[in-house]
This record gives structure tokens, C-alpha cells and sequence, in this order.
């Protein structure tokens, strides 16, 4: 279905004005570099702030600044481990367990001493963060964990002043160490996560190789200046964003692009910061250094991404809270319960291991890890999130609207048809492809191309008809190319079968330009040529996946005429009465489309390029910007697809599902888990005998933690790269 909602501007046969635009080519160019040019823009990025542990809100203040570190954690758990082993060795309880004695002097004091070095030392990082919750008057995790600890620390030291005849240390040791094990193992998976940003940063070299008036000298990348030109020999990585001057390679841009396969680079190509030239050495003008290349760029949208909250995580965090509630008032109803009912011994086991039951570790960790490692596992496959919710949203997108150039289309026009009178289709792209050699214009260069393939003959006398077309001298006689402007003015016979091949290529939308014989005052059509702007082989592909992945509705949206629409929309493999196409729009009113789409009550994703989409992806449930577009369009939308392949879109639902579901599943199993642990804790079926102590507490605490992780890995088996 072709709707033109409005008329565009001058949208003439594309054929009328020799070289005159095709309406395609109205949009904005593309200049495919696989580049996210947005990175000059908005705030810092250096190498970002990785001391952060990005979306980690649940946690209560987890962050370097309060010593919350893979490495802190590591160290406090083995020390801790090594105290904790002799003061299980010399418990009673434990002897008694598995039949052994000890005897030696001071052995009463191994307990209070290492256990309350252990408590301090080992414990010390849930204090700060219990005390930052409270004084916040945002009750959390590490409030949970810092009141069960405090209290078993109290009860051990009551032991052993004869308070309680209980045997406490080496369950508070146990405690402390297993926490610390839980929280190192967490802080470990973030860390792998944020660990993205560092691998982004050693992309970039450390010296680079500036080329002076005295020769090549080695400098430190923070040294380049705009304006400098840099030698990139074989098998070394870009050190700056900028455009080669001298020399071809192919280069490995897949840290940009997710795309593995090397791309050919030659002079006035534009070249990424941290890319490779895989086989031959290249000159390059530098263009952006530092914070302003697109290296630096993706960081800062890894990082954003990493940090931002989504509605699961604002879900976590107030569980968390609510559960602070719960498990304070679940614990003192316990200690009431059991010291009317029962001993006040027990009353304070049961309290101490309620508490550390109910220590939310796992739903802390359910939503945080599962955006740090989604975010992660999209940046190395070319998809970069800036926002969270509009990940989210893409779950739920029924309707997907792609802008036409430069997403669906290549934004170049190729040869698509040939035709002669009296000699044959060869001869005639080779004798054009002559005539054009020295034009400059697009469809010049696309006619040119196609010769090439052909044995293009050698051409002279070039001549220039501004706005008609052009002349040459080929093989001794003379020829003109030019459309139908060329034709009024040398009144040009052009023969039936020709006329017919135009008629019909006109009718889908192509520009056709002749090829004319010139004898003096006489001029007549020895060939026609259809051009049109080629439709990308990965878009039919993106179509198809798209709905595949249980898109109902594929619509596409163009100022061109309906019968390039059409005819685009027919190779695309468009449905008849299911999928749309809006043509003739105006860049104005393309935001206008996607509120009529979302009027029908449609989940609208817009997929763009350019500065007249940025409306557009601004209004759309979800906007994704195609990576080598403009900035304007980039910072419009809330992701961004590093390179120019459309199949990307089925990435992004791919990801969009798969972390939902993690994220559900994680909340799921920890909102379960305390559910069933937290009356277990309490004493429930202690009539059955069935009771925990707080050291297996803390075990089934960490085991549930070590769950949620593991699930959130499986995040990492997530195929986001198009399929081939």
C-alpha cells in the first residue's frame, strides 16, 4: 500500500535535467564510514568514569569512593577466610558435630579475638554502606546486611560474657566471610561488565607516527592536533578520527561496526580512531583527537547506558526498600515469638538469621548486572543503547518505519537497465562510460562504474553542457549523453524501442539518460540507460527478519515519487495490505507519520539517518539512528546502530527480549527466594525440625546471589550481529 500524504517539492521526471538529482538523492548524503559523528558532542567522555558501578542504585552507595572494588573484596575475603577456619576449628559446637576435641591454652579467647577482627575488618564496607542508607533514610541492602552482622556480633560478645549460653563466633566469622565472598563475586561480574569501556580504551594506541617536514616521528596520541597527518602502517590501529590522503587499505572496523569482514579505505575515506589497516600502511589528516572522536563517543554511550535506570531497576530498588520494611518487622516478631514461646537464645538465632536471609543481595544484583552486561554485549556487536527505557520499549514495537535513502537504499544510483538500437547493451555502456569519464556527477559516476566492468573504450574533446549532459569523442566519432533536456535542445530522433524501454523504466521510478549518436545538425538515440538508487541486499534481508521476530507491520516512508516507492517497496519484498509505504512526504511532516501510526495504536520504531528524521525519531516509541548518519539524527534517538546494516534492528529486539526476560527472571527468583526463605529463617517449621542456623543463611543468601549472576550471564549467548 503507497500512500502520498503530500506532495514534495520539484519532484520532476529525474530524468528531465541531465545529472539532475534523482529524488533519492534529495536526502542527505551519506558518506558510509561506519562513524558515530555524534561524539564531539555532550558531556565529557575521556575514557570514562569507570569506577562506578553502573544502574547498581540497589545496592546503597556501591562505589570505589566507599571502597566497593573487585579487588578490596577479594583481598577482605581470603584474610578473612584464613581468621574464620581456626575459630570454626575451636568451636564446641562444631567439635561436637564431628567428634574431636582441642584443648590449649587461650583457646576461649581465639573466637572473640579473630572474630572480632574478623567483624571489623571483614565487615567494615556493609557498616559504612548500612549507616549511608540510614542517614539517606533509603533503607537497603547493606543496611540489612550491617544489622545482622551488628546483631550476631552482640550476641557473640553476650556468649562470651555469659550473657547467652550460645556458641556464636564462628557463625558471625562465617557470616562476615561469605558476604564477602557473595559481594567479591558481584562486584567481579559488574566489573567484567564495565570491563567494555576499558576494552574500548585499549583500542586506542598509546604513540602514533606524525609525519613532519624533517620525517616520521613517534608521539604520544595526546599530542595530535587537528590538522596533523599521521602514518598508519600495516597492521597498526588508527590513533585519531580523520581522512586518508595517501595510500588504500583495508581496514577492520568491527570495534565500530560489529562486522568482522574488512573494509577497503581509500584516499578521501573517512577513518575511525582505533581501527586496523590490515594490510597496508596509510596516510591519514587527522580531524577529531581525544573526547571529540567516535571511540571516545561510544564510551560515553556505553557508559550513559550502563548508568541509566529503567522501569525494572526503579521496580528493584523499591522492593529492596519494602523489604528493609519486612524483614525489620519479620525479625522482631521472631525475637518476640520465640523469647515468650520459647528460649531467648534461640530467639536471638532466629532474629540473626532472618536478617541475613533477607539481605536482598540477589535483587540488588537481578537488574544492574543484566544492563551492564546487555549494554556490554551490544556495544561489541555495533549496537550502542543510550537509553534504557527506549531498550525496553523495543520488546513491545509492532510496527517498525524506516526512512528510505541511506537505510533501505545505498543513497547511490547504480545501472539498472540498458538498451540499444543497432548495437548491443555492452557497446553501449562502453561508449557512455567514455563520454562520462571526466563528469564529476553521481550518475556520471554510476554509468563510469557499470562501464568499467565492461572494457570502457577512451575518450576526447570532452565537453560540458551545464544542466543538459555531456559530449566526447569516441572511437572517432561523436556522442552525447544526456536526458531529456539534451534530447529538446539537439531535437534528438530517439527510436520506438527505445522510447518503450524509457516508458517503462520511468514507470517504476528510474532516471534514464540516452546515449547519443551526433552528426553535425543530426543527432539520434543509439542507447538508453536506466539509474536508480540501489536497494541494499541487507535490506530485503532486514525485512524478512523483522518479521520473523513477530513485527506485524514493515513500513517505509520517502519523498519520492510512488513509483520509486513502489518500486523499492516490490524489491523489499513489502505485503500487499499488511505493510506501508509513505511517499511523497516532506522532511517536515515525517514525525506526522509516526503519529498517525501510533494513533492506530501502534508501538512505532523509526530507523533514520538524517537531519530531517531527527522529528521523527524524537516522536517514535523507540528512534534508532543508522551509525553513520548525521549528529542531529544520532542524538535524537535512544539507539544507535554503529553501522549503516538495517538487520541491526532485529539486534536490538533480540536484546530487548532477551534482557527483559533476564531481568523478570531475576526479580522473579528473588522476590521468591525471601518469600519462602525468610518464614523458614523465622522458625516456621521448626515443629518439624527443620531450622537454619545464620552461617547457612548467609549460604542460601550467596547461593541465590551466584543464581541471579549466572542467569544474567547467559545474556552473553545472545546472537545481536545480522544474520548472513
Amino acid at each position: 500500500m503507497v500512500k502520498a500524504t503530500r506532495q514534495g517539492q520539484d519532484h520532476q521526471h529525474p530524468g528531465d535535467e541531465h545529472h539532475e538529482a534523482h529524488p533519492a538523492q534529495t536526502g542527505t548524503a551519506i558518506e558510509h564510514t561506519g562513524r558515530s559523528e555524534h561524539v564531539s558532542h555532550g558531556q565529557s567522555a575521556g575514557h570514562g568514569d569507570h569506577s562506578r558501578h553502573a544502574g547498581h542504585g540497589g545496592h546503597g552507595g556501591h562505589d570505589k569512593h566507599a571502597g566497593h572494588d573487585p579487588e578490596m573484596f577479594r583481598q577482605k575475603f581470603w584474610l578473612s577466610l584464613l581468621l574464620t577456619l581456626p575459630i570454626v576449628v575451636t568451636s564446641h559446637m562444631v567439635m561436637d558435630w564431628f567428634g574431636y576435641t582441642l584443648d590449649f591454652p587461650a583457646m576461649t579467647w581465639v573466637g572473640p579475638v579473630l572474630g572480632t577482627f574478623v567483624f571489623f575488618y571483614g565487615g567494615w564496607p556493609f557498616l559504612v554502606g548500612g549507616v549511608r542508607e540510614a542517614r539517606d533514610r533509603a533503607p537497603g541492602m547493606m543496611l540489612l546486611i550491617s544489622m545482622a552482622i551488628t546483631v550476631a556480633y552482640v550476641a557473640s560478645l553476650a556468649t562470651s560474657s555469659g550473657a547467652f549460653d550460645l556458641d556464636f563466633w564462628w557463625e558471625l566469622a562465617a557470616l562476615v566471610t561469605i558476604m564477602l565472598l557473595g559481594h567479591w563475586q558481584e562486584m567481579k561480574a559488574i566489573g567484567q561488565a564495565q570491563g567494555a569501556l576499558a576494552a574500548l580504551a585499549a583500542l586506542l594506541p598509546d604513540d602514533a607516527e606524525r609525519i613532519t617536514d624533517d620525517g616520521v616521528e613517534s608521539v604520544s596520541v595526546s599530542e595530535l592536533r587537528v590538522g596533523d597527518v599521521v602514518l598508519v602502517r600495516s597492521g597498526a590501529r588508527v590513533p585519531a578520527d580523520g581522512e586518508i590522503v595517501e595510500g588504500v587499505a583495508e581496514l577492520d572496523e568491527s570495534m565500530i561496526t560489529g562486522e568482522s569482514r574488512p573494509v577497503s579505505r581509500a584516499v578521501g575515506d573517512r577513518v575511525v580512531a582505533g581501527t586496523v589497516a590490515t594490510d597496508s600502511a596509510i596516510r591519514v589528516r587527522v580531524d577529531a583527537v581525544g573526547e571529540d572522536t567516535a571511540l571516545a563517543g561510544i564510551q560515553r554511550l556505553v557508559s550513559e547506558a550502563q548508568q541509566s535506570s529503567g522501569r525494572a531497576q526503579v521496580l528493584a530498588d523499591r522492593f529492596a526498600a519494602m523489604l528493609f520494611y519486612i524483614a525489620t518487622a519479620a525479625a522482631v516478631v521472631t525475637f518476640l515469638s520465640w523469647w515468650a514461646f520459647g528460649t531467648l537464645d534461640e530467639s536471638v538465632v532466629r532474629t540473626v538469621t532472618v536478617l541475613v536471609i533477607a539481605c536482598p543481595h540477589a535483587l540488588g544484583l537481578a537488574i544492574p548486572l543484566v544492563i551492564a552486561l546487555s549494554t556490554a554485549v551490544a556495544a561489541k556487536a555495533g549496537i550502542l543503547v543510550k537509553d534504557r527505557l527506549a531498550l525496553e520499549r523495543m520488546r513491545t514495537v509492532n510496527a517498525v518505519l524506516f526512512d528510505k535513502t541511506g537505510t533501505l537504499t545505498k543513497g547511490e544510483h547504480v545501472v539498472t537497465g540498458v538498451a540499444g538500437d543497432g548495437i548491443d547493451e555492452n557497446e553501449v555502456l562502453r561508449i557512455a562510460g567514455a563520454v562520462e569519464a571526466d563528469s564529476e556527477h553521481p550518475l556520471a559516476r554510476a554509468i563510469v562504474t557499470a562501464a568499467d566492468q565492461r572494457d570502457r573504450a577512451k575518450a576526447s574533446d570532452f565537453t560540458s553542457l551545464t544542466g543538459r549532459g555531456v559530449q566526447a569523442t569516441v572511437d572517432g566519432a561523436r556522442y552525447a549523453v544526456g536526458g531529456p533536456a539534451l534530447l529538446r535542445e539537439l531535437e534528438a530522433t530517439v527510436p520506438s524501442v527505445l522510447r518503450e524501454r524509457a516508458e517503462e523504466w520511468s514507470g517504476r521510478g528510474a532516471a534514464v539518460l540516452y546515449l547519443l549518436r551526433v552528426d553535425g545538425s543530426t543527432s539520434v538515440a543509439a542507447g538508453a540507460i536506466a539509474l536508480e538508487d540501489e536497494v541494499r541486499p541487507e535490506g530485503r534481508q532486514a525485512v524478512e527478519q523483522l518479521r520473523a521476530a513477530g513485527v506485524g507491520k514493515i513500513v517505509m516512508i520517502t519523498g519520492d515519487a510512488e513509483p520509486v516507492a513502489r518500486a523499492v517497496a516490490a524489491d523489499l519484498g513489502f505485503r500487499d495490505g499488511v505493510d506501508e509505504v509513505f511517499a511523497e512526504v516532506l522532511p517536515a511532516d515525517k514525525d506526522k507519520a509516526v503519529s498517525e501510526l501510533q494513533a492506530r495504536g501502534l508501538t512505532v520504531a523509526m530507523v533514520g539517518d538524517g537531519v530531517n528524521d531527527a522529528p521523527a525519531l524524537a516522536r517514535a516509541d523507540v528512534g534508532i539512528a543508522i551509525g553513520a548518519g548525521t549528529d542531529v539524527a544520532i542524538e535524537s534517538a535512544g539507539v544507535v546502530l554503529a553501522s549503516s546494516d538495517p538487520r541491526g534492528v532485529t539486534g536490538v529486539i533480540r536484546l530487548s527480549k532477551a534482557s527483559y526476560r533476564k531481568m523478570t527472571q531475576n526479580l522473579a527468583w528473588a522476590a521468591g527466594y525471601n518469600v519462602v526463605a525468610i518464614p523458614l529463617a523465622a522458625g516456621a517449621l521448626a515443629w518439624a525440625g527443620i531450622s537454619l542456623s545464620p552461617a547457612v543463611g548467609a549460604v542460601l543468601m550467596s547461593a541465590s546471589t551466584i543464581v541471579v549472576a549466572a542467569n544474567a550471564q547467559l545474556l552473553r549467548r545472545v546472537r545481536l550481529t545480522p544474520d548472513r
